[in-house]
Order: structure tokens, then C-alpha cells, then sequence
């Protein structure tokens, strides 16, 4: 049976949620993006580095140095801020292409840098826990993609190989270890991004959930 995967954040839920609901001023944008890229590089540098912190932990450091770095957004809005990322909208096209997955009999899962309470909560909010046969987090080995090791709970959980997985993300990077891992890649380019990582390359780059529910139709 087709063994579908998705990474969460800015593939099944818009990271950039949480500030659009709070802050709409000139830099709102501007300091959610400093948030996400230092929330991931804290990630990378960590692992590198052989320790861990939650992502939940990464989420809030990642979020006061975004505020330290653009002080026109109110640093008052840190609590509701962060309550906002525990419920992030999901994208309504991810809604149906997981929907439409499972009308097929395909089993479905989650495999993502956040904590079990933050997948829990997002999934919650969603409404989507219906249509995931797992939902997949690295706190259980205490690292984060891109190491092998990640992607290898895929194939620890559902007693696969690789080949057998088809696993989908927004993050470039994240692509890159699918592929290196053994997966067959979706790379879900809703940013109209450059490629890059050519010796990695993606299955198919599509621009939305939509286009690949038509793939697996």
C-alpha cells in the first residue's frame, strides 16, 4: 500500500499565521520571516553540535530574537504570538489532498521537527487527525532533519524501506534528505523558490497540495 509522508511546518500548516493574526504593520512580515530562519538554524547548529532542545523551546528563542531584531513589532505580543503557533492554520489545500489520500486507502503520516504537544495542538486545530495513520516526531531521538536517523522513523514505524515511502515538503532542504535518505521526493514549492541541491534532486517540484492530489489521483 502507498505510504504517503508529510513534513508539517510550511507544508500542511503556515508558519506565517500566527504573526498575520496578531501584527499587519510595515515589518510584520519581515520579522516573521527572521523568525522561522532562526528557528530552523538553531535546528541545524544543535544537531551539529550533538545537542537538543524541543522545538517548542526553538519556536520561543527563535521568536525573541526575531523581536530584538525588529522592534517596531510589539514585544507584547510574544504570549499570543506563540499561542497562535500551537493552532497554526492549515492550508486548505493540504486539508483536501490528505482527505483525498485516504478516500484512496492510502496510509498517510506526519514527520516533523516539532514537538508531540505542537503537532498535537496543529493537528487538532486542523481537523485533520482523521486522515494521518501517524504523526511522526524527532524528540523520540533527540535530533533533527536533516539526519538520516529522522527519516529512518518512517521506516521504523511502518516496517518499510525507503522505495516505499513518498514524502512530501516545502523545505528544500528537507527534500534533499528525503532523497538522500532513500525517498521518493515532492519538493511543494508554494514560495516559487530557485532550486538548488541539484545532486538532490526532487520527484517533481509542484506549486501547491492541489496539483499533487492530481498526481495520486
Amino acid at each position: 500500500m502507498p505510504l504517503f509522508v508529510f513534513d508539517a511546518y510550511g507544508t500542511l500548516f503556515d508558519v506565517h499565521a500566527a504573526i498575520r493574526q496578531y501584527s499587519t504593520g510595515p515589518d510584520a512580515d519581515r520579522m516573521s520571516e527572521i523568525w522561522r530562519a532562526k528557528q530552523l538554524e538553531y535546528t541545524w547548529t544543535l544537531t551539529l553540535a550533538d545537542h537538543y532542545a524541543d522545538f517548542w523551546t526553538l519556536t520561543e528563542r527563535a521568536l525573541d530574537f526575531a523581536l530584538a531584531r525588529v522592534p517596531s513589532v510589539d514585544k507584547a505580543l510574544k504570549p499570543k504570538l506563540l499561542e497562535a503557533y500551537l493552532e497554526l492554520n492549515a492550508f486548505p489545500d493540504a486539508r483536501a489532498a490528505l482527505g483525498r489520500l485516504k478516500q484512496r486507502g492510502h496510509k498517510t503520516a506526519i514527520l516533523s521537527n516539532g514537538s508531540p504537544a505542537m503537532l498535537t495542538g496543529a493537528v487538532d486545530a486542523a481537523g485533520i487527525g482523521s486522515n494521518l495513520d501517524a504523526v511522526l516526531s524527532v524528540d523520540v531521538i533527540r535530533m533533527y532533519k536533516p539526519r538520516p536517523e529522522v527519516y529512518a522513523l518512517v521506516t521504523g514505524h511502518f516496517k518499510c524501506v525507503p522505495k516505499d515511502v513518498t514524502f512530501i515538503s516545502s523545505n528544500r532542504w528537507d527534500v534533499m534528505g528525503a532523497v538522500s535518505f532513500g525517498f521518493r521526493a515532492l519538493w511543494v514549492n508554494r514560495a516559487k523558490m530557485p532550486d538548488e541541491y541539484a545532486d538532490h534532486m526532487p520527484a517533481q517540484a509542484i506549486g501547491d497540495l492541489s496539483e499533487f492530489a492530481q498526481l495520486t489521483a
